[in-house]
């Protein structure tokens, strides 16, 4: 299957990513009725090396969704790692360890992903992850139709209940170079991503060139 390669404006991409969450709400299954509630939670997660910035695409989506009657709750991936002693089991440097142990994928899904489906309220964070600290962050309530919109670093494919995904794509020689040399170890773990989504994301961004990204069309 070849692939068609589509290049967009930095603001029309977040038009696109938009439009597919959009296109993407389920009718909510209970008896709530009225403007803008008969759409229940949708869950995107925004995917990529941290050179890509998957978080400024996460921060573009709030205000046009709002705009659009979808309510936006932000989470980041990192405000919900495993605990240092865990996570660094292995070392400080192992790849695999980055990969597999790294997110705390239970709590993820627990206190937010699955949570905004069945009681409508949400955890914004669970532990500092520079203190390593739990962040004491009450619940949050979700009002119909909200978007959790979460952004993330090899995120996919992890085992987070996510309804959408989309995947800032580096090509290989591009991520080496922009991995800083302190954090060279951690190339086999991108490198071996790459190869374990292939197929996976919902939308695939390329970003080699930050200000001019294309998507992937097959």
């Amino acid at each position: 299957m070849s692939t068609r390669i589509e290049p967009v404006s930095p603001a029309l991409l977040v038009e696109r990513v938009a439009g597919l969450v959009l296109a993407r709400a389920e009718p909510l299954t209970g008896a709530v009725t009225g403007p803008q509630q008969d759409r229940g939670p949708v869950r995107l997660l925004v995917d990529g090396h941290p050179s890509t910035h998957p978080e400024r695409l996460a921060d573009a989506l709030v205000v046009p969704l709002e705009a659009a009657g979808r309510p936006a709750a932000r989470v980041r991936v990192s405000d919900f790692l495993r605990p240092r002693s865990l996570r660094l089991e292995r070392g400080r440097e192992d790849p695999d360890s980055l990969l597999d142990d790294w997110i705390d994928v239970g709590s993820l899904n627990r206190e937010v992903l699955t949570r905004v489906v069945d009681r409508r309220e949400y955890l914004p964070s669970l532990r500092d992850p520079d203190t390593d600290r739990a962040t004491r962050a009450g619940y949050l309530d979700a009002a119909p139709g909200t978007v959790v919109v979460l952004d993330g670093v090899l995120a996919i494919g992890r085992g987070l209940a996510v309804d959408l995904t989309v995947h800032l794509a580096l090509k290989p020689a591009t991520l080496r170079r922009r991995t800083p040399p302190e954090e060279t170890w951690a190339v086999p773990a991108y490198e071996r991503y790459a190869r374990e989504i292939e197929g996976m994301p919902d939308l695939v961004v390329r970003v080699d060139h930050p200000d001019h990204p294309a998507l992937e069309r097959t």
